[in-house]
């Protein structure tokens, strides 16, 4: 397996507050990582590094190093237009634009502001739609406004529209929370079939959807990273006491 993300010694402060501890781990291509714990353990603001999202919080501060394909993103000169171009991010309540299925999809290649013919972008809006399995759904109401969507469509909208300027990464903040059971599974098993494209980080308090989604896990408590394992041993066997307490219920 083929590391795409690396963390080393990986720390960040909001101010005076050290939210993330000395965090190793790597996260290889094409699989789904899942990163679970309590609230407030650090399991967002790990996502938010690898696209730099954390630097629009006034006073954060990072150490260590966070790499993406053997390049540390943390480094002053990178790019975050281009860096956020690889790293797209999908929150939890599903965000798209007030405007049509077809400009959401079209607006980050539109932003990028590179010249590109009409037949292009009906291109992209079409194969965007098909990695997300709703083209057959939606062909026929592309200038219809995305906000009249169902929760489940305008989730995979949002998704869509990160495949159409190319990602490397996909990261997931709690992608489901706002979504009922069969929405769920639905944009579950999308998750299954994107990871033979992209890589794949989701943050869940839902142990059942990491345990059925992910390939590996990692389990935060209070900004460390207690235990990283594939995701079959580390919900059968966790090799720490304070894995085995959260997954069994103990506390969290």
């Amino acid at each position: 397996m083929t590391d795409k993300i690396v963390t080393k010694d990986l720390n960040l402060w909001y101010g005076g507050f050290h939210a993330l501890k000395d965090v190793n781990a790597a996260f290889q291509v094409n699989r789904i990582t899942a990163i679970i714990g309590p609230s407030g353990c650090g399991k967002s603001t790990l996502l938010r590094v690898f696209n730099r999202m954390n630097d629009l919080i006034e006073g954060v501060r990072t150490g260590g190093e966070a790499l993406i394909d053997g390049l540390d993103i943390l480094a002053p000169d990178t790019d975050l237009v281009a860096l956020r171009k690889k790293v797209g991010m999908v929150f939890q309540r599903p965000n798209p634009f007030p405007l049509s299925i077809y400009e959401n999809i079209v607006f980050g290649v539109r932003i990028r502001g590179a010249k590109v013919s009409r037949s292009e972008l009906d291109a992209i809006v079409e194969s965007s739609l098909r990695g997300v399995l709703l083209w057959d759904d939606l062909r026929d109401m592309l200038r219809s406004p995305a906000l009249r969507l169902s929760l489940e469509q305008r989730q995979r909208l949002c998704i869509a529209r990160l495949l159409a300027v190319k990602p490397d990464v996909l990261l997931m903040d709690e992608p489901c929370s706002a979504l009922d059971p069969q929405a769920t599974a639905r944009i579950e098993e999308l998750m299954r079939e994107l990871k033979h494209e992209y890589t794949i980080v989701i943050v869940t308090h839902n142990m059942q959807q990491a345990a059925r989604v992910s390939d590996d896990t990692g389990f935060m408590l209070l900004g460390e990273l207690i235990e990283f394992n594939r995701t079959e041993e580390l919900f059968a066997s966790p090799r720490d006491k304070r894995t085995e307490d959260y997954i069994t219920g103990r506390y969290g």
